[in-house]
């Protein structure tokens, strides 16, 4: 019954003439009030009133359209039209009074100016009343008691009061607001909406457990993501939920709904400002070009073709050797209705299946991501490493100069500064590959390098990781308790690689200001608080050491590399460090030459020998220094 309840709507008609009986009702209660509730005036000459007062209710309630609200969601904008409207009722009969009087027209258009100024204001108040009266009734009948959860707003600002009024407009929410939290000493202590303003420091485990509170909704706008790890971390340490409300932008149709305010992400809480790109350039750069992406079934490759599908391209070529990521990517494109859109299992290696492809699709822009990734297989394995970062990379740049391809856009990784490991070892001589393509003659193709940070939640990175050992009860693992990462979302280093592609002019290296690094241990524990868990109570964290070629800390930049601002604050451009070209192209080349039953000192010796600042730690290959 409840629910069928909650799905009808009044008719507006209905609410027009619901509204315009209360009109009525005050007009004969303001004759009561001006003749002292006795009724001394003409009865006969207030009935024939009546309907002209009942008419310009109607055609004022027309006007502003009041009747069209939906009287359970009454809210500000709803007061305003109302009286609005009660006042182009009052003015139309000021209009009319004086123009009787005037003209000498018949006496019912006269109304005495008290009453007229007596039925405005009794009009606000009955017509406003009875929308919040039927809205409260209305909202006590649907809503649930027993799952009833009590929320404190923090901020009490504007975005506070909007989060205040959706939250209490939605007759389905089952919240009851309890007060707000702000650290403005002018608000602490006053009340909105006869709700109290709470210093932080009042909101203790006391006051917790006295007022039974379940959560809190962040809705400060523009809070920085330092200021939003502060309040999360102390309103984490309470055992409270959290969720926060949306950017203003973001807001359907400019209106918060409290289906947007959301349980506070891993992604919120990187301590510093998301990457935003809205570059123009990037339409001309990509309209009706043929694009080619390697390494597209991967975490960073196929958000770069789901960002791609935006523009209006030529074609995109899909090339991964992972055959189910790269049919479940194939199949997602499909039930977009993205066309022209080819997906090739193949594989970096092989020159001369490569060279056919290129033969056929003819790219223009060619965005290689393909790469071997995991630091302690690579570690294992630099054999695989070396035939896939480096001779893989190689392949791809040589057929890109045969071709003519327009731009060849490098996706690299911190890791390949400084590097401890031969993952990020051989990521460096793919960049040193780029860096050698700089004296080519007639060479059309401009080489454009991309330099992050990890990316959160991409395949086998930390995020995924803790989420399974915190869903099987835990230890969540980390190597050092000092250990810091520089984080970006796949999302975030997607745009930077599309916007590095169309801001680039060859041989740059683009580095995006990811502001200050995440300690990886704290976010192992706010990862167990977001999970509804306490730390350690329920989840114990186990210090393991470091894994063979692991850094405490991340670089972003090689010594030497000097960079320079971009018109997007967040985005820096290093140029290539100087190399001896002829020197590193033909050790590049000796190290290809490896065979796989090469032993895996041999070939790490040889990768130290290309990369001078390569220092193995905490590996096998620790002697090579």
């Amino acid at each position: 019954m409840l629910r069928k309840l909650s799905n009808r709507y009044a008719s507006k008609w209905l609410v027009l003439l619901f509204d315009s009986c209360i009109v009525a009702f005050t007009f004969f209660l303001a004759y009561l009030i001006r003749y002292n509730f006795r009724i001394d005036f003409d009865f006969a000459m207030f009935i024939k009133q009546i309907p002209f007062v009942v008419l310009g209710a109607i055609i004022s309630f027309l006007i502003v359209s009041s009747h069209k609200g939906v009287v359970r969601f009454t809210g500000f904008k709803d007061v305003v039209n109302i009286i609005i409207g009660v006042n182009i009722l009052a003015t139309m009969l000021i209009i009319s009074t004086f123009m009787s009087r005037k003209y000498e027209f018949h006496n019912v258009f006269d109304i005495p100016g008290s009453i007229i100024y007596i039925h405005l204001l009794l009009n606000i108040f009955f017509l406003i009343g009875a929308k919040f009266f039927i809205k409260s009734v209305y909202r006590s009948l649907v809503t649930d008691y027993d799952v009833l959860s009590k929320v404190l707003i923090y901020g009490a600002g504007d975005s506070g009061m909007i989060t205040y009024n959706a939250i209490i407009n939605d007759a389905k929410s089952n919240i009851e607001v309890f007060g707000f939290i702000d650290d403005n000493d002018r608000k602490v202590g006053k009340k909105i909406n006869l709700l109290n303003v709470y210093h932080p420091k009042k909101i203790t485990k006391e006051f917790i457990s006295k007022h039974e509170i379940d959560e809190v909704i962040i809705s400060i706008q523009n809070i920085s993501s330092n200021r939003l790890l502060q309040i999360t971390s102390s309103l984490f340490a309470l055992n409270l939920k959290v969720k926060i409300v949306p950017a203003v932008q973001n807001w359907i149709d400019g209106d918060l709904s409290i289906g947007q305010i959301k349980e506070i992400k891993i992604e919120d809480l990187l301590g510093r400002e998301p990457i935003n790109i809205d570059n123009p350039l990037l339409i001309d750069e990509y309209s009706g070009k043929t694009i080619l992406v390697t390494g597209a079934a991967g975490s960073i490759g196929s958000e770069l073709v789901r960002k791609l599908t935006n523009f209006k391209f030529k074609k995109i070529i899909l090339l991964d050797n992972a055959e189910s990521a790269l049919y479940d990517l194939q199949q997602e494109l499909e039930r977009n209705q993205i066309n022209n859109v080819h997906a090739i299992v193949a594989d970096i290696r092989n020159m001369v299946r490569l060279d056919n492809l290129f033969n056929s699709y003819k790219p223009e822009i060619i965005f290689h991501a393909a790469a071997y990734k995991h630091v302690p297989l690579m570690e294992q394995n630099p054999f695989e490493a070396v035939s896939v970062n480096v001779r893989g990379t190689l392949n791809v740049v040589n057929l890109s100069v045969k071709h003519g391809v327009d731009k060849f856009i490098l996706v690299s990784t911190d890791k390949a500064v400084n590097p401890t490991n031969v993952m990020g070892a051989t990521k460096r001589i793919a960049e040193m590959i780029i860096c050698c393509q700089k004296n080519l003659e007639n060479c059309k193709t401009k080489f454009i390098t991309t330099r992050f940070g990890n990316v959160l939640g991409s395949n086998g990175s930390v995020i995924p990781l803790f989420k399974k050992q915190i869903e099987s009860g835990g230890p969540v693992t980390v190597t050092h308790k000092d250990i810091i990462r520089y984080f970006m979302t796949i999302p975030e280093a997607s745009l930077l690689v599309l916007e590095a592609a169309a801001m680039g002019l060859g041989h740059e290296i683009f580095v995006f200001d990811m502001g200050k690094p995440v300690k990886i241990f704290d976010l192992a524990v706010n990862m167990i608080t977001l999970s509804g868990l306490n730390y350690p109570d329920d989840i114990d964290i186990k210090i393991i050491g470091l894994r063979p070629g692991e850094k405490i800390y991340e670089e972003l930049l090689i010594d030497g590399e000097n960079t320079k601002p971009t018109y997007n604050e967040k985005i820096m451009i290093a140029k290539c460090k100087t190399i001896d070209i002829d020197n590193v192209e033909k050790l590049i080349k000796d190290l290809c030459l490896l065979g796989s039953n090469s032993q895996n000192i041999e070939i790490v010796s040889k990768i130290k020998e290309i990369v001078k600042e390569y220092n193995p730690n905490n590996s096998t290959y620790d002697v090579l220094n």
